[in-house]
């Protein structure tokens, strides 16, 4: 899991049930994404809610979810 400090001391990360960081602290959970068929029956990841592109044409949500992940460590983590 890669974690973002940032200098206020908040943290951004991709969520997962791996760790519970409210153990720690108040957390906030808000969607970065989107991962949904199109009119194709191909999955889409959205990411216009981080300010990136829409990622499509994938043929299995598993590997939109993993372009999803993978775009958001390189350009937000």
């Amino acid at each position: 899991m890669k974690v973002k400090v940032h200098p206020d001391g908040t943290i951004t990360h991709i969520y997962t049930e791996k760790i519970d960081l409210s153990s720690i602290g108040k957390t906030t959970i808000g969607r970065a994404s989107h991962v949904e068929p199109d009119k194709d029956n191909k999955w889409i990841a959205d990411l216009s809610p981080s300010s990136g592109p829409v990622l499509r044409g994938f043929d299995k949500r598993s590997e939109a979810l993993a372009a999803e992940v993978e775009w958001m460590e390189k350009n937000i983590l």
